[in-house]
């Protein structure tokens, strides 16, 4: 007589599986972060000892395009957006992306281009996922768990945050729903790598806020109204990026002169603005943080060397020069609210997170990490604003949109946002509806008077 396996010892079974895989993923990824961000913290230490190291970047930006292009143009899948494609596609991500995402973003960062960290950590997690699944010849499904588990790591090992980089890495992917299923081991893969890169020596930045106003109605009215603020702010930013990227697709000659222009317009930009709206920016987010006063013209600078960076060659993330503009419009517009401007830049950093890439929860749960538990109740509402001011949009086209943002607007669901019209119109009829709808129930119930 065959016994029956009860449905607890598979659902065990399952658990341990994934926690150690997970483990495995979080791992490497916890040792790779952590080499990524020491090279790159010892390239930029070099590059300060040069004040006109920018000069360089119609030279070396032409290098990076055509390394990323020319050579294995198979192995492409090296940006955020790219391996958002690959995990919904189901595809398998080579070893060479992984050495190209590693290298060359510190090669951009380094020499003065305006990009992220956070990208090439992550796109190397996922791309041990794959290589996991293939040594292991898993199925595709969980291919793609594996792929998350390495995303969650790579933005848990960059940025000392391993519960909203496992709550990044499962929420990313469709907009309006999360993974339940794999994010038991997304959070297992954050941690470890958080501890990984912890114990070989990573230094993370946390600013625990002096300064949290107790709660009043006016205060609360401020959050909603910034809230507002923030998601016509990160409406913005992704169409200044579209834009750019639009304008370069438009340009003419070879992806090495279309470089080289872009190198061109960031040496003038450093040079006759401020090299500080190039390359990582990290120290201008922690002043801002710290209360010091952002100029009103730092967050539009920022946008625009990141959308020339990434559009005209560079390779690197994009979530790092999110968290430059918000909190430096945080900084720069804290008068204008009349919040304290450590409170308000850091509401505005993770605001500007949750509505340019649509992720609103992991955004929230990032600033009680970053700033202490005070700032919850706060944060969360001015998060949820942004997401649903920046509308049927986001900085990774490949995301898929699951729920529309509000029931009024005409976006077909199931569809990646390149697929999209950011200028849907207003279903008027359905609009329509509603108001007869209740006119007629104000109308009984003023005859039932």
């Amino acid at each position: 007589m065959k016994k029956k396996i009860t449905e607890e010892t598979v659902i065990f079974a399952s658990v341990v599986k994934w926690v150690l895989l997970a483990t495995v993923v979080g791992i490497f990824t916890g040792i790779a972060s952590s080499g990524f961000v020491r090279l790159l913290d010892y390239s930029i230490s070099f590059q300060a000892g040069f004040p006109y190291y920018y000069m360089f970047l119609p030279l070396i930006l032409p290098c990076v395009a055509y390394l990323s292009i020319k050579v294995f143009p198979s192995s492409l899948d090296y940006t955020t957006d790219k391996v958002i494609s690959v995990i919904h596609g189901g595809r398998k991500i080579s070893l060479v992306s992984i050495i190209k995402a590693f290298f060359l973003s510190i090669i951009s960062i380094a020499s003065g281009g305006s990009a992220g960290k956070e990208a090439p950590c992550a796109d190397i997690g996922a791309g041990f996922g794959s290589l996991f699944s293939a040594i292991f010849k898993f199925n595709t499904v969980d291919r793609k768990k594996l792929m998350i588990c390495g995303v969650s790591a790579g933005f848990a090992g960059v940025f000392g945050v391993p519960v909203s980089g496992a709550i990044f890495g499962v929420e990313v992917l469709f907009v309006g729903s999360i993974l339940y299923d794999v994010f038991l081991p997304s959070l297992v893969a954050g941690v470890t790598s958080y501890q990984v890169s912890s114990a070989l020596g990573a230094k993370y930045f946390v600013e625990p806020l002096n300064f949290v106003p107790h709660f009043s109605n006016l205060f609360f009215l401020k959050i909603i109204i910034a809230g507002v603020f923030f998601g016509i702010c990160s409406f913005a930013f992704i169409e200044i990026n579209r834009f750019v990227k639009h304008l370069s697709s438009k340009f003419s000659g070879s992806v090495i002169i279309r470089a080289f222009f872009g190198g061109i317009i960031l040496c003038l930009i450093g040079f006759l603005i401020s090299p500080e709206y190039l390359s990582l920016g990290m120290n201008t987010v922690e002043n801002s943080l710290r209360g010091c006063e952002a100029p009103f013209y730092a967050p539009i600078i920022k946008t625009i060397t990141t959308a020339v960076t990434l559009a005209f060659g560079g390779v690197g993330g994009i979530i790092t020069p999110i968290l430059y503009v918000g909190s430096t419009l945080g900084s720069a517009a804290s008068s204008l609210f009349g919040i304290n401007p450590q409170t308000f830049s850091a509401i505005a950093l993770v605001s500007l997170l949750a509505g340019i890439t649509n992720a609103p929860i992991a955004s929230s749960v990032m600033a009680i990490e970053l700033f202490g538990p005070e700032i919850a109740p706060y944060a969360c509402v001015s998060c949820l604003v942004s997401f649903l001011m920046t509308g049927h949009r986001s900085i990774y086209p490949s995301q898929v949109l699951s729920v529309r943002k509000s029931e009024s607007v005409d976006v077909e669901t199931g569809k990646t946002f390149g697929k999209i019209d950011p200028s849907c119109e207003i279903d008027q009829k359905k609009i329509q509806r509603k108001i007869k709808k209740r006119m007629k129930e104000i109308m009984h119930i003023e005859n039932n008077k």
